[in-house]
C-alpha cells in the first residue's frame, strides 16, 4: 500500500488511521503568516460513519486504504432480525461476499433482493453498502384514505415489504407499488 504524504492528502482519498479506513471528506492547506505551513483535514470513519478533525505538519503521512466502492448485486439475505446476514455478488467475479447489519447501515431498508448497489469493500469483506437512488417497493400495510381528511397534513405512514415505514400521501392505498427516494426516505411517486 501506498504512503501519503502532506502533498498527496486530497479530498475523495481513503487512508488508514488508528488501524481503520476513513474518507477523507474536506482537506484544507493553511500557510499562516508565520511558522509552519500545515493541512487540516476532516475524515469519515468508512466502518462507523464517525467523523473527525485532523491537522497535518509536513512530515505527518498516512497509509492509503486499499477500500474499493464495486458495484454488486444482492442475492440473499439470510438470518432473522439483527442475525440477518445479506449476501451480495460481484458480477464480473460472481463472487459472494456477506454483509453484516453493521456494515449495511440504513440501506436494509430499502433492499428486497436483485438490486445492484455500491458496496465498499476492505480487506476481502464488506464495509459500507449504497442502497440505488429510487427503489420501488410494495405497500404492506396503510391506512384507507379519507376523502377531504387534509389536517394531518395530507400524508399517512404506509409500511413497505422490507419493513421500512414512509410517509404517503391520502390517495395511495394498500398493494400500491410506490418509488421511494432512498437518500432521504420519502415518497417519490407512485408505479404504474
Amino acid at each position: 500500500m501506498a504512503t501519503l504524504g502532506l502533498n498527496d492528502v486530497k479530498t475523495g482519498k481513503k487512508i488508514i488511521h488508528n488501524g481503520d479506513p476513513w474518507l477523507i471528506t474536506e482537506a484544507d492547506f493553511v500557510k499562516p503568516g508565520k511558522g509552519q505551513a500545515f493541512t487540516r483535514i476532516r475524515i469519515r470513519n468508512l466502518k462507523d460513519g464517525r467523523t473527525t478533525e485532523q491537522t497535518l505538519k509536513s512530515s505527518d503521512s498516512f497509509e492509503e486504504a486499499d477500500a474499493t466502492d464495486t458495484d454488486m448485486q444482492l442475492s440473499f439475505i439470510d438470518g432473522i432480525g439483527k442475525d440477518r446476514v445479506w449476501h451480495f455478488m460481484n458480477m464480473e467475479t460472481f463472487e459472494i461476499i456477506p454483509a453484516t447489519l453493521a456494515a449495511m447501515g440504513d440501506a436494509w431498508k430499502w433492499l428486497k433482493g436483485e438490486e445492484e448497489c455500491v458496496v465498499t469493500v476492505f480487506n476481502g469483506s464488506i464495509i459500507a453498502v449504497q442502497a440505488p437512488k429510487f427503489v420501488e417497493l410494495k405497500i404492506v400495510e396503510t391506512d384507507p384514505g379519507v376523502r377531504g381528511d387534509t389536517s394531518g397534513g395530507g400524508g399517512k405512514p404506509a409500511t413497505l415489504e422490507t419493513g421500512a415505514v414512509v410517509r404517503v400521501p391520502l390517495f395511495v392505498n394498500q398493494d400500491e407499488i410506490i418509488k421511494v427516494d432512498t437518500r432521504t426516505g420519502e415518497y417519490d411517486s407512485r408505479v404504474k
